[in-house]
């Protein structure tokens, strides 16, 4: 019988996240089977994701107090009574923040056989898993870029944002980004962004970006929402496409934003808005990975992990990643 770690919900958040709203606790996992309620896989925890911002959202959405924490982890196959996940197998699985756990094999996606030992596993967590899919995705199908156009993005040095930032690079187009720090800003330019600006010195938003694209912008990636997405919309140039894909300007506020609203520039720009989630093109994820895999693997698409030690500081690390601490994806190494 083993026993696993778990952060479970002690309480559902009231505006920003604490450590006393999650509780560590250890649960005993049943032997495996062969057949029955308890057959399947013992897997152990490799790498977590700190959680995306998106999780902020869940918690309350999709969790009740007591749950175990949601997340997505590469995990080790330990134990086996399932013929397609051998022991030693590394696998990408919705296992939340948990040590140890066992899966009936349905939801777990095996690493792809080709990932280099050069490479850590955790980039399946990040710029070949969920956060790069999802710019891979938002780029081609919600924003469909074509060379030659102008690319918005911001919290670009986040795990989403940085991919976006070298796909559109890779696409031929041209890219503007913005972060929160001097030396976001730094690695923004480090892997290819053409312009990027520090939105927490600036002295007008409107103002940085006319002048990183005084033509406007053709598609505007926007992971923060609020005041930044009112404003980066009159910037927009006719027939642009915005793709939503989240809002973290607004995750922990207590009480709703209002306005301003956008439907002028909207009609007489004639702009396309679309938020989407990744799990819209599932059936479509091996495309994806193979395609990220092969970029980085080449150099065309770097990466760069922020990395916490240990189990026991996954909440300072969610916290962390909250307050824009992270610099690429956030992982957590047991």
């Amino acid at each position: 019988m083993v026993t696993a770690k778990v952060w479970v919900l002690k309480k559902h958040f009231e505006g920003f996240p604490k450590t006393s709203d999650f509780d560590l606790k250890k649960i005993e996992l049943p032997n495996l089977k062969d057949g029955g309620d308890v057959s399947g896989i013992l897997l152990k925890l490799i790498t977590v994701s700190r959680g995306c911002l998106c999780y902020r959202v869940y918690s309350r959405q999709d969790m009740k107090e007591g749950d175990i924490m949601i997340g997505t982890q590469v995990a080790r196959v330990v134990e086996s009574k399932n013929p397609a996940f051998t022991v030693g197998a590394f696998v990408v699985a919705d296992g939340g923040w948990r040590t140890h756990f066992i899966s009936d094999g349905k939801n777990l996606h095996l690493l792809p056989s080709n990932w280099p030992e050069s490479l850590p596993r955790s980039l399946a967590l990040g710029t070949v898993g969920m956060p790069g899919l999802t710019a891979y995705f938002g780029l081609l199908e919600v924003c469909k870029m074509k060379p030659g156009e102008t690319v918005l993005v911001n919290a670009a040095a986040g795990a989403v944002g940085s991919v976006v930032g070298q796909l559109a690079k890779i696409g031929g187009c041209k890219v503007v980004g913005c972060a929160g720090s001097d030396d976001k800003v730094a690695y923004l330019k480090k892997i290819g962004f053409d312009e990027a600006f520090n939105y927490k010195t600036i002295k007008s938003l409107d103002e940085a970006l006319r002048k990183a694209s005084p033509d406007g912008y053709d598609c505007f990636f926007d992971n923060v929402g609020g005041e930044f997405n009112s404003i980066a919309i009159n910037h927009m140039k006719k027939y642009g496409r915005i793709a939503i894909c989240g809002a973290i300007s607004q995750y922990n506020d207590s009480v709703p934003q209002k306005g301003p609203y956008m439907q002028v520039p909207m009609i007489f720009k004639e702009l396309r808005m679309e938020g989407f989630i990744v799990s819209r093109w599932n059936n479509r994820r091996e495309e994806g990975v193979k395609t990220l895999l092969k970029w980085v693997m080449e150099g065309k698409v770097k990466y760069h992990e922020q990395v916490t030690e240990g189990f026991e500081n996954m909440p300072m690390a969610f916290i962390g990643m909250l307050k824009g601490e992270n610099l690429g994806k956030a992982v957590v190494k047991v």
